[in-house]
Formats: structure tokens, sequence, C-alpha cells
């Protein structure tokens, strides 16, 4: 810039005396303006433009190395009449600006930085003749500019404008990062920020599960920092790239059919051939119309291969842009349609129709330029003629729009943003000075710096509602709206608004998209479309990561662990079901367990009661029959009272199982074991006094002595007692200290919740048991000694019997016991109750009531006494 700044300087001379003379000729000639004169004025520079500037020679005036006519955006010149709509509407708005007339200077940058810089140096010094830090001529009072559309014009004005303080409005390019990057940016933006606009593009990736896409940029000079924060956005969120494709910003130039069919032929776009179907483009308009040109570059060239359309081609993506990309083509582009970006999803800057604006559109005459420089070029490339019968509207929205696009928004707002600082400013201070000899008032002069410290607090709502602030980082606060891009066959289209980026919104909920009005790419065979590296993983399996892949998008599946699920596509790990729910078969889910517990509606559960009854009932009649033969040699000859006792004892033996059925509560879990150890310890006394009062029967030899006293009720009841008692001891220790308690077992069955009861001291258990044994082992002994003695109706042999079934039953019992859960380690405590008591009922009182009811001659004792003299004399 300073070696052109040096060329211009030397074209200009000082000449005699003290009065400086302008002379010299503009270096370029810049052949397209619009200059309204004003009191103060707005200067402008758009880029609707592009000159293919060619290669200096050095050997003629670079001003005659232009391309004769030069490629307009059509749909760009809106920009142009959006600042002149907003200043015209302003001058005629009585309540902001009285007695002041807003003027305005547009240029174009060219899309070239040189061209940049001259026509922002023509801004500031240029009325008719172009010569830097001379004023010359009228005297222009610049006081704001406005532009550009992309980052590097931005800066490149801002190289120009910052020296002289004058405040520059960006309305289409973001923060500008880099080498560029200060505390406060150069030029203030009447755009959101860029930040925000990333998040949304991520949560909307999110949205749809897309975590394998392309992204394709515009190489800015200014832009490598944001492709750094986008990518390092989608690294955090674990969305992986395909391909990222880089784009010139200024497209190549064809110097022939046969140089475009072999660049086409060379050259192989990544996404045409990429399995990620969203495609991420993060650059500007001339990013959409270098794309037109391959996707149609290539279609033409597979159908000259293969006519019949056997290649199966497709650009069916969904193209994700962002809001300084506008679908426009250019007057060279045609021939080119609009459906190969059907379905496009946009974010762009939020705006509203702007009253009389399309009014203002439909008065553009070509032959009625009132000073525009622009008219003619736009009018000849948009209609290929200069007739003035054409009409906007006929135009298709790739070349010019009749709604005012989001771009022209911003420029309408940064008019009003610079008018109302400067409303500010002169509501402030006296507007007004009197000149003498009666001249009338003009407005007091406005220095361009004085605007910056109004801007940054200006706040105002615009003629449409929207309020229009910026916050401290010289930006727009606002947010953007989410559109669809619906193409038609008459290569026009519409944008259908499906959502917005709220900044407002909790962080992580700023986008808010209806994915039902979306319209989708029609070569898409799925809606909304999958684009993952691999197939996602199914519920039930989790991902793994593929060996030697360096993209983390791209894993394998494999089955989650025994006992744990996935319920969800692709899931990182398994996890476990909740302690009260198992995995199904297809372990995609979890079951809520069931609840187990020995139940009276349970098969088993009906067979142990009506085992538990029946064993009741037949211990009843042999009650019964004892009691009513209770005066027979057979029953007083085994001690009828210890007879009564056991058998009242074994009817709650075989009640005892009833507390072990039904849900466990907390009096069930008290009762059951101590009942159950209580009452076979008293039945067990009675079955060991049993035995030691035959064996002491035959040690009394004289009748009517000391010792015969002992053989009677006071030994039995002293044996029972004490036995009952030390069981009884140890029962109220237990529960005492640890008593049993209902319990909740999760873990023991895969499918079921067991409810038990918890011993709560497994000691004083198996202490409950080993009294029990002792007691068994005891009776066994002195029953298994005494079993010869001589007498009719010796029940000793017997009781050795049924204490060979009941140590039999308890010792297997343990084992058995220690080896179930849930209920049927219940129920094995159960059949030992069951069992053990039924031996004792069948092997001691089965064969006295078959002899009291079956055979009663041998109830006598004349039976009796010779059945004495009979073993007797074989003893002898």
């Amino acid at each position: 810039m300073l070696l052109l700044l040096l060329l211009f300087l030397l074209s200009c001379t000082v000449c005699q005396g003290y009065s400086a003379k302008c002379c010299g000729n503009d270096p370029i000639l810049i052949p397209q303006e619009w200059y309204q004169p004003g009191e103060i004025l707005i200067g402008g520079i758009m880029s609707h433009i592009h000159f293919m500037v060619l290669g200096i020679s050095f050997k003629k005036h670079p001003s005659q190395d232009w391309v004769i006519v030069p490629i307009v955006t059509t749909k760009f010149y809106q920009h142009v009449l959006a600042l002149v709509f907003a200043i015209n509407e302003i001058n005629d708005n009585p309540k902001i600006l009285p007695n002041v007339t807003l003027g305005f200077h547009i240029y174009d940058s060219y899309s070239n930085a040189k061209m940049t810089y001259r026509t922002t140096l023509d801004l500031i010094y240029k009325s008719q003749q172009f010569l830097p830090n001379y004023q010359c001529g009228i005297q222009k009072n610049l006081v704001a500019a406005i532009g550009g559309l992309d980052s590097d014009t931005s800066l490149y004005m801002a190289e120009v404008l910052v020296p002289y303080k004058i405040p520059q409005i960006s309305y289409g390019s973001f923060e500008p990062s880099g080498r560029y990057e200060t505390d406060l940016p150069p030029f203030y933006r009447m755009v959101p920020n860029e930040g925000l606009q990333y998040q949304g593009i991520v949560q909307l990736l999110l949205h749809f599960n897309w975590k394998w896409i392309g992204l394709i940029v515009i190489e800015y000079e200014s832009g490598e920092h944001s492709l750094m924060t986008l990518e390092s956005m989608l690294s955090q969120n674990q969305i992986c790239l395909a391909f990222t494709e880089r784009y010139p910003q200024n497209p190549r130039v064809y110097l022939g059919i046969n140089d475009m069919i072999n660049d086409i032929l060379n050259y192989s776009p990544l996404f045409m051939g990429s399995t990620a179907n969203a495609v991420v483009i993060d650059g500007d308009s001339v990013t959409i119309r270098t794309l037109a040109y391959i996707i149609w570059g290539r279609a033409v060239l597979y159908y000259l291969l293969d006519p019949w359309n056997k290649m199966k081609t497709s650009s069916g993506k969904v193209w994700i842009t962002t809001a300084q990309i506008d679908f426009t083509f250019n007057t060279l582009q045609k021939g080119l349609n609009t459906q190969m970006f059907h379905g496009a999803i946009s974010f762009v800057i939020h705006r509203k129709e702007v009253q009389d604006f399309q009014e203002f559109l439909r008065t553009l005459d070509p032959n009625m330029a009132n000073g525009d420089g622009f008219i003619s070029d736009f009018w000849e490339q948009a209609f290929n003629c200069l007739v003035s019968d054409e009409m906007l509207e006929d135009l298709t929205e790739p070349f010019f729009e009749m709604s005012m696009t989001g771009h022209s928004y911003s420029i309408y707002n940064a008019v009003y943003a610079v008018a109302h600082a400067l409303h500010i400013i002169y509501s402030s201070r006296s507007i007004h000075r009197v000149m003498g000899d009666g001249d009338r008032g003009r407005p007091l002069k406005v220095e361009p710096w004085q605007l910056h410290s109004w801007l940054q607090r200006v706040s105002f709502n615009n003629s449409v509602g929207d309020e229009i602030t910026l916050n401290e980082k010289r930006e727009l606060a606002a947010g953007f709206d989410v559109t669809n891009l619906v193409t038609f066959q008459n290569d026009s289209y519409q944008r259908v608004t499906v959502g917005k980026l709220d900044p407002k919104a909790p962080p992580g909920n700023e986008l808010i998209i209806d994915e039902k009005k979306i319209h989708w790419h029609r070569d898409l065979t799925q809606v909304p479309p999958i684009s993952l590296c691999n197939d996602f993983c199914r519920p039930g399996y989790q991902k793994i990561k593929k060996e030697n892949e360096q993209h983390f998008c791209c894993y394998d599946c494999i089955p989650c662990e025994e006992g744990k699920i996935s319920n969800l596509n692709d899931m990182d790990a398994c996890i476990k079901c909740a302690e009260d729910q198992y995995p199904n078969l297809d372990q995609n889910g979890c079951i809520a367990k069931g609840v187990s517990f020995l139940s009276y509606e349970d098969p088993l559960g009906i067979t142990i009661t009506l085992c538990a009854l029946l064993f009741s009932f037949i211990t009843s009649l042999v009650l019964g029959t004892f009691i009513k033969h209770k005066d027979t040699p057979i029953v007083k000859a085994n001690n009828r009272s210890l007879s009564y006792t056991l058998l009242i004892c074994l009817l709650l033996c075989f009640l005892c199982p009833l507390l072990f059925l039904g849900q466990p509560g907390k009096v069930t879990c008290l009762l059951r074991q101590v009942s159950f150890g209580i009452t076979f310890s008293v039945a067990l006394s009675c079955i060991l006094a049993k035995t030691i009062l035959v064996v002491l029967a035959f040690l009394v030899t004289k009748p009517g002595s000391r010792k015969s006293k002992w053989v009677g009720k006071r030994l039995a009841a002293i044996i029972v007692l004490s036995c009952s008692f030390i069981q009884t001891g140890i029962s109220a220790v237990w529960l005492g200290f640890s008593p049993p308690f209902p319990e909740v077992d999760m873990r023991s069955f895969k499918e079921a919740i067991i409810l038990e009861c918890n011993e709560g001291s497994v000691l004083m258990f198996y202490c409950v048991l080993g009294l029990m044994g002792c007691l068994s082992a005891v009776s066994f002994t002195v029953a298994f000694l005494s079993r010869k003695l001589p007498d009719s109706f010796n029940e000793a042999k017997f009781i050795a019997f049924s204490m060979l079934v009941f140590c039999s039953v308890w010792v297997s019992f343990i084992p058995t016991y220690l080896s179930t859960k849930g209920k049927y380690m219940v129920a094995v405590e159960i059949f030992s109750i069951l069992a053990s008591s039924a031996g004792l009922l069948a092997c001691i009182f089965f064969p006295k009531c078959y002899i009291i009811l079956l055979k009663p001659e041998m109830n006598h004792k004349e039976y009796l006494i010779k059945g004495k003299k009979r073993r007797s004399y074989k003893s002898t």
C-alpha cells in the first residue's frame, strides 16, 4: 500500500507561491461509483463486481490492463441500493437529523486488495479527481464508512481508515483474527458473534447425529484462525472431518473450453467421493459459485462418458452454510441451476422485510441513473440488454431478490446506527451557529473520531421493531436464523425459516430447530440422512477403536459384556442395569426383576402347606388315640406325660413351616427360627428323657427304693426343662443382640429380587442347631445301647432308629442349605423340619398305634407278663 501511495503523491506538485495547486491524472481508472452530495457523507465499499486483472508488464500504463466487461454478481447490487434507500429514508424523516442532509459515496472493492486500498482512499479524498492527502475542489465531510462483505476486504479498508479515526462498520465479516487481532477490533460489525454461529453448527450436527462430515473453506488471508476454531470445536464434540477442501478466494478463469475440460478431468473434488453426507461450507458466495461449476462440470463429464446414466453419480449432500454465504450466481453461470443445493441448511443474519423497500426497487430505471455508476453494468448483465422495460421481479433468486437480504439488512441497520450516533451528537449541543451578515445557520462540523464513543453505546429500534445494539466486542448483539433452501424447476428458490440460534438461551441449548419443516435433497435415500464413518453400533453393542485408524469416528462394534446393556446407538461403553433390573436377551434394555419368596400361592408353597397340615392332622390323631387309650399298658409303659408332651411338640414342629411361607416380615423373621429351635429342643428333650428313663428303669432292682423316685416324672421334668431352658437362653441372647430381620437380596439371582430373612447372627443360628444335634446324638447313643433291654414295650430301639433318621436329615441339611439361595433355601429348611418331625412321629408312635388299633390283644398286662417270662427264660 505504501508503494501505491508514493505513486499517487508523485502525481501532485506544489506550484508557485503559497497556494497549493492540484494537478495530475488518475493512475488507475475507477469506472463504477455513486456519489450523492450532502452536508455529512457516509461512504460505502461493496463487493459485487469482479475485474480479472492481468499481470503487470511494465510496458504500458496499468489502467489499460482491464478486461473490458466486468463480472457482476447482480444479486449483490441490492447492497448498494440498501445503503441508498436507508439514507434517503433518513433524509425524509424529520425525527432523525432534522435540517441535516446525509450524502453518500459508494465504491466497489472489486475483490482485490489493491483496488480496496484505492477505493477507500477515494472515499476520503476524491470528489472529482483522486489526490491523496490533498483536499481539492469540494471538501468532503466523510464521517463513517460501511464495508466490506468479507474479512479481508474489511481489514484492507481498516488499514486505510484507522489512521484517520474514521469509523468503519462491516456488514458481512466477523471478528478479525490472526495477525490483525488487537484488544478491540479495528471496525464495528453489524453481524452477530462468529463463535455463536460455530456453536450452532456443532449443535446442528449433534442434533442429527452427523459425526462424519466434510468441510469446504475459502482461503482467506485472515481466515485460518477461524478454521482452527471450528475444527477444535468439532473435535471436542466427537465430530470427525472426512475431508477438508480449500478453494481459492478468487476462482480460476478458464482461457477456453479445452482448458475447463482438462481441469475437470484432472481434478476430482473430495466431497463427491466421500461417504460424508453432511458438508459444512465456511466461506462466502464465491464458494457456492465454485461448487456449482464443479458439480455441473462433473455432471456433464459423466453424461458424456455415460449417456445412459449407469454410473449413478449424485450430488445429494446436506450443505450447511455460514452467514457469509448467499446462494447467488454471476453472469457467466446463467446456464447453471440451483437444484444441486436443494435442502441446504443455512445460518443467516436475522432480517425482516423493510416497508417500501420493494417499491423503491421497482422505481429503478437504467435510463435515469441519477449518478448511479453501477446500474448500467447490473442491468446489462442481469437482462442481457439496457432496455428499461424489463422488471426486477422477473429475475430468479440466484440473480436478484426483491426481499431485503440479510447483508442488505445489515447495511440498512449500519446506516441507521451512524445516523442515531450523529443525532445524539447534534442533540447534545447547539446544532447551529449564526453566520454574520444575515447568512443562514449551517450545521456544526462533526469530526469522524467523535462518533466512536456513541457508536459503541448505540441502541435503538429500527423501522421494523428489531433492537439494534452493539456489545463490548463492537459486534451486533443478536442471533441467527436457520433457513432451509427449497429450489424449483425454474431455477428460483425460497428460504424457509426452520429454526433460530438464540444467544440468550442456556449453554448447549442455543439452537432451536423444527426438522419437520426441512426439505431434504431429492437424491437422498434416507431422511434425515446418516453421516457416519461407518454404520452406528446398534443397541446391545458398544464401540471399540479400529486398529491403525486415525479418526476416532471410525470404529468397530462388539457385543456388550454379560450383565451389561446399551440402549442407544453408538454408545462408547455398555452400562449395568439398576439393581432391581436385569438385561434382556438382546442386551439392549433392562427388565424389572420379579420379587421372589416362598409364597402360599406358589406350587411349592401349596405342597408344603398341604404336607404340614396333613402331618399336623396325623399327629393330632395319634395324640387323640393316646389320650383315648391312656390307661392301656402300652401307653402307661412309655411314660404317658412325656408322650403327650412329645406329640404336642411334634404338632408344633409340623406347624412351624407355616411361619416360613409368605413375604418375610419383621415379626415372622423373629419368630420362625426361634420357635423352630425351641419346639424341636423340647421334643428332643422328651425323647432323651424317655431314653434315660428306660435305662434307669432296668437299673432299679428293689421296688420302693429311693432310686425309684428318680425314675418317675421328676427326672423327666428336670431333663425336659433344663434342655429347654438352655435353648431358650440361646434364643434370648440371639434376639437380644443380633436378631433376624427382613432383607432384600438383589445379587444372588439375575432375574429376581429375593425377599428373605437375614439370620442376623449366623453363629447363634448354628448354636441352636448345635444344641439340637447334641440332644439327638445323646439320645441316639443311649437308645442304641439300651435297644436290647428286656421289655415288651421297650421303645429304645424305635428311638434309636428315629434318631438315626433325624440325624441323617439334619446332617444332609447343612451342605444343602449352604448351597442354595432364595426360596429354595427356605424350602430346604422346611423339608428338613417336616422330614425329621415325620421320622420321629413314624418311628416312635406308629408301632404303638399299630398295637393299639390293630393288635389290641397285645395291649394287656398278661401279655406283658408272658413276654417278660419268655425273655427271662431265653436269657437263662
